[in-house]
């Protein structure tokens, strides 16, 4: 028991170390303030081993100013930052831009974020032209559900021959060549 008392700063930091390790289990940053009282507990262990009040209550302080001051700030600063969205429900949200005409029997494509995704309408009953832009609703599978948010890009079509050519009509007089 003399060692104990003479060496109180081991017990101390025993004590921090199974706290900041129960903090590793509840993630709630409560124990882990305590773990630091404990810890500057111990510092005063080692500069005044004989008393133990004064252990106590700079340990004591210290959790308190941890939990009142510190806490608060690391579980704003963790809780303020956008949900992680795993696998693909990154997508769900994000627009696109059809590349391969969608229908409701499926078969169609986008573009999304430098990716093809194959996509569906979100109805049974609509068809999205190349060009429109989509956002997709949800994802079926491997399959993004989509629904139009505009008309299809002109210079998204430009791609297909025949569709620019200039209507036929009257041209213009030529003049003649010297």
């Amino acid at each position: 028991m003399d060692w104990l008392r003479e060496n109180l700063w081991v017990a101390w930091l025993s004590i921090a170390g199974v706290l900041a390790l129960a903090e590793l289990a509840s993630l709630d940053f409560t124990l882990l303030m305590l773990a630091a009282g404990a810890f500057t507990a111990a510092g005063v262990a080692a500069v005044f081993p004989g008393l133990l009040w004064l252990q106590i209550v700079v340990g004591l302080v210290t959790a308190a100013a941890m939990l009142a001051a510190i806490r608060p700030m690391i579980v704003r600063k963790i809780h303020d930052g956008k949900e992680l969205k795993t696998g693909s429900a990154h997508v769900i949200g994000r627009t696109g831009t059809v590349v391969k005409e969608i229908h409701p029997d499926g078969g169609g494509s986008i573009r999304l974020g430098g990716e093809l995704w194959t996509a569906r309408p979100y109805d049974d009953v609509s068809t999205i032209k190349p060009g429109t832009r989509v956002e997709v609703m949800s994802i079926d599978g491997a399959t993004a559900v989509v629904y139009p948010i505009s008309e299809p890009v002109r210079h998204e079509l430009d791609t297909h021959p025949g569709l620019n050519d200039p209507e036929p009509g009257p041209q213009p007089p030529q003049s003649p060549a010297q």
